[in-house]
């Protein structure tokens, strides 16, 4: 072998072992987990929730830790376990069937539908970390109900103060949130539709 092709040799190998050495490693991966609540009677037999809107800011693989100050920080080796908005759902749908469990909760996209008697749409505005460290979520809902003209409509802003610290206590405060966003569409559901 000649000096030039032991010296390229060399030279790629060099190359393909800064690469390795300067690649990330795998994500971590989070999911949000549901957060039991008081079980209550009566609401409707079958309530379909909508496929969530997120802010678009939202709308990634890594979790958003902060959008104050002007600025986005993201965590960006700590992703979601599935896209946010089908993760909420999932969640949700868990939640709101633990807490009227004399309903079934079908979401909009799944496999399983049946004729609703309630629906749920819901919109999440923000899901991130404020400047004293707190986790917010806001969101504004919408509960119709068949055969009435009146739906309920309501805006939420829920805000928890992290566990731990890191991406895990934003997770873990995340749920708690997200269990709160559950009672109060419980609340709505059951309040029944207004008048006409």
């Amino acid at each position: 072998m000649s000096g030039r092709s032991r010296f390229y040799r060399l030279g790629a190998v060099g190359l393909v072992a800064a690469l390795a050495a300067c690649s990330s490693p795998d994500p971590t991966l989070y999911t949000i987990a549901p957060v039991s609540g008081a079980v209550q009677v009566g609401g409707p037999k079958v309530i379909q929730l909508q496929q969530i809107a997120l802010a678009r800011y939202l709308e990634r693989s890594q979790i958003v830790r902060s959008s104050e100050n002007y600025r986005l920080d993201v965590r960006a080796n700590d992703w979601w376990g599935e896209p946010l908005a089908a993760m909420l759902s999932r969640v949700l749908s868990e939640e709101i069937g633990q807490r009227l469990p004399q309903s079934a909760v079908v979401g909009e996209t799944g496999a399983v539908s049946a004729s609703p008697g309630a629906t749920i749409e819901l919109n999440v505005q923000r899901l991130d970390e404020d400047s004293a460290g707190a986790l917010v979520l806001q969101a504004q809902s919408n509960v119709s109900f068949k055969g009435k003209s009146a739906p309920i409509l309501r805006s939420f802003r829920f805000t928890v103060p992290l566990p731990a610290p890191g991406t895990r206590g934003e997770v873990a405060a995340i749920s708690i949130a997200t269990g709160q966003l559950a009672d109060s569409l419980v609340a709505m559901l059951l309040a029944g539709p207004g008048p006409r």
